[in-house]
């Protein structure tokens, strides 16, 4: 009879047991498909950046659509791009299809992100870029309005931004030339990357440049995966530049800064060097590194809003490396997913009309979209900023008293120092 007694006990266990786990509700998840070049700098940023989000966003409640509560659940998809187009397709199409993920975030090369746009299209996936910088992704969503709405670019400014942002750059150095070295009209070599987002730069940089007070001497345009820039720069030396202006979104911008700093070109280097951005730069480079000066989006110390030094700090506390602009995946999870909440519904036409809303303060400014929804760019937005390694310290050198027409007060965020001309630039011409 006890025995009876003790196999119902058992059962009866069993059945609670079951009862308590069936009560249990499996939570539900918005899967983010976290897109970028894994293998590199850039990918690994948009996957630390969109991490942080995830975890944020969850400890915070995570994400209410109606009576629901979801979970972010980020995918790492890797698709390859620096080195492979076909690569980077294929990847959003199969996290597309077979992770079936909700919505894409990242990318950083613009040929292979025009086509990973297309195919996001075609699923209507909400796509939020934060790498690829050419104005072709966000023009076609004004002349395709309705195919195209689905896209949005985060960071970093749309490439015609990065033009003016870096000649203001440029001409900022340039007045230090004119003032240290007393060299009135210098001498620029135009230095740009072989990359369709370089193709505007270039095209620029010569019709305006010579506007500017200066001089083009010449433009090369070396490889993205170039290992070895020593005949641009002796050509550039040869030149008798004064100032080298640069765009390298790639690996290329490592041997191109260790070079320069090894072999001591008598020109100041100023412009875009994504490499540059990262805490082993200078490492990277040998130590010759210093000095170099590159459009930026954060930098230690450097408070463009009030949420900059904290996300900052813990990006560099988790990860041991300096955010560069790929890590605003963080900023792109959260005004998604305020988007959604918003919205009340995962319905991707419903999202697109509160994404349009967005006035976001991000860690980078004030993220507003346009109307081909690229941010928008100005003090009170979103104005990138300058910066140079000094004795080995990366360090906010612009904006530095900046004052626009129109603006009472020049503009220098807190934390911002002075550009200095690299010394033995100084010595070459006697400043």
């Amino acid at each position: 009879m006890r025995k009876k007694w003790l196999v119902l006990l058992v059962l009866a266990a069993f059945v609670m047991t079951g009862l308590t786990f069936s009560g249990c509700k499996k939570p539900e998840y918005i899967k983010i498909g976290i897109i970028g070049p894994m293998q590199f700098l850039q990918g690994r940023h948009h996957w630390l950046g969109a991490q942080m989000a995830e975890e944020d966003i969850n400890a915070a409640g995570g994400v209410k659509i109606g009576d629901k509560t979801y979970l972010v659940k980020c995918i790492q998809i890797d698709t390859n791009e620096i080195l492979s187009v076909d690569d980077a397709a294929n990847a959003v199409e199969r996290a597309i299809t077979v992770d079936n993920v909700d919505f894409l975030v990242g990318a950083f090369r613009s040929e292979a992100t025009l086509a990973m746009q297309d195919i996001a299209m075609d699923y209507k996936k909400i796509f939020v870029v934060c790498g690829a910088s050419h104005t072709e992704l966000s023009n076609r969503v004004a002349s395709d309005y309705e195919r195209y709405k689905y896209w949005f670019r985060v960071t970093p400014e749309n490439v015609s931004y990065l033009v003016k942002d870096s000649l203001i750059l440029l001409t900022y150095v340039a007045g230090i030339v004119r003032e240290e070295l007393g060299i009135q009209v210098p001498k620029v070599a135009v230095v740009i990357e072989q990359a369709v987002a370089g193709d505007p730069l270039a095209a620029a940089a010569n019709a305006l440049i010579p506007t500017m007070g200066m001089q083009v001497v010449g433009t090369w345009r070396p490889s993205p995966t170039a290992t070895d820039v020593t005949a641009e720069l002796t050509a550039i030396r040869d030149s008798g530049a004064h100032i080298i202006y640069t765009y390298f979104s790639a690996a290329s911008g490592v041997p191109y800064a260790r070079q320069w700093g090894e072999l001591e070109i008598p020109a100041c280097s100023v412009g875009i060097n994504v490499e540059a951005q990262s805490m082993g730069f200078i490492d990277a480079t040998g130590g010759y590194g210093n000095y170099e000066l590159t459009l930026n989006t954060l930098a230690p110390g450097c408070a463009q809003t009030d949420k900059t030094i904290e996300f900052y700090n813990k990006f560099v506390e988790r990860s041991g490396e300096y955010p560069t602009y790929n890590a605003g995946t963080y900023d792109a999870i959260w005004i998604l997913t305020q988007a959604v909440e918003r919205a009340g519904t995962l319905d991707p036409d419903a999202i697109v009309v509160e994404m349009e809303k967005t006035d976001y303060q991000g860690a980078a400014g004030r993220i507003v979209f346009d109307q081909r929804h690229d941010v928008t760019w100005g003090p009170g937005f979103v104005t990138a900023i300058g910066t140079q390694w000094q004795n080995g310290e990366l360090k906010c050198v612009w904006p530095y008293e900046w004052l626009l027409p129109g603006m009472t007060e020049p503009l220098t965020y807190p934390g911002t120092v002075k550009y200095q001309i690299p010394p033995w630039v100084l010595e070459a011409y006697g400043g």
